[in-house]
């Protein structure tokens, strides 16, 4: 569906949940909630992502509320940072629904740097970060791979990364699945999509794929912080 002039009535819950009701659309079959604050629902109403959180509350098999969160832009069907889940029994499976990178993942690297170490010395941080973090549409990662290479990272995953020498088995534990969905057949893929994807692994990509430094101001869960190796305010993660 495309943008819609139409203005999305929207219910505020609290400081920062706002719902879109099914009045809206007869069509929605549950509301639609937004994580936002202030700032952050007038970029979001300017973008009228708020169209494609109501589109996709019209889903079959949609169920508890087509979910927004605080990141939330227009994208190919969902909003990018959109969230639903539908009914095993009658919902729809949708692959294509927030565009060709689905699955996209979140890590957090903690560092020994403290906010005082770093100050003044930004730009020379982002430079070498982007020297050693190969990024942009197609970019080629660091790691040329054969054919027979690609197809043991699509069955092993992170953990090929760590046999290889290019992570550590802790980081594995702290992972998703341990870093590894079973049930790959790699011979099902096109030889056109492994060759277009063995130069980009180890890359960032583009657009909403990025790496940020950021500075620790405040700490809400001490055990919670502990297990992300967050020790101290200040510290550069």
């Amino acid at each position: 569906m495309g943008k819609s002039d139409n203005k999305i009535p929207l219910e505020r819950i609290d400081a920062n949940r706002w719902r879109i009701p099914q009045r809206y659309n007869p069509a929605m079959h549950v509301p639609g909630m937004v994580y936002a604050d202030d700032e952050l629902i007038e970029l979001m109403i300017a973008d009228n992502a708020l169209q494609q959180v109501a589109n996709v509350a019209t889903l079959p098999g949609i169920v508890g509320h087509s979910l927004a969160m605080p990141d939330i832009h227009w994208g190919y069907g969902f909003p990018v940072g959109g969230v639903a889940a539908t009914n095993a029994e009658n919902g729809v499976v949708s692959p294509g629904g927030i565009g060709f990178d689905i699955n996209c993942g979140v890590r957090l690297l903690a560092t020994d740097l403290l906010h005082e170490q770093v100050r003044g010395k930004v730009d020379k941080l982002a430079d070498e970060l982007f020297n050693n973090l190969p990024s942009g549409v197609g970019g080629a990662g660091m790691v040329d791979l054969s054919i027979e290479e690609m197809h043991a990272v699509m069955v092993h995953g992170a953990g090929w990364a760590v046999e290889e020498g290019y992570g550590f088995a802790e980081d594995i534990d702290a992972t998703e699945e341990h870093g590894c969905l079973a049930g790959a057949h790699p011979e099902t893929v096109m030889a056109q999509a492994i060759e277009r994807g063995k130069k980009q692994l180890g890359s960032l990509g583009s657009g909403n794929h990025f790496c940020e430094v950021q500075v620790v101001e405040h700490i809400y869960d001490e055990a919670a912080a502990q297990a992300l190796g967050i020790g101290q305010i200040g510290q550069i993660v």
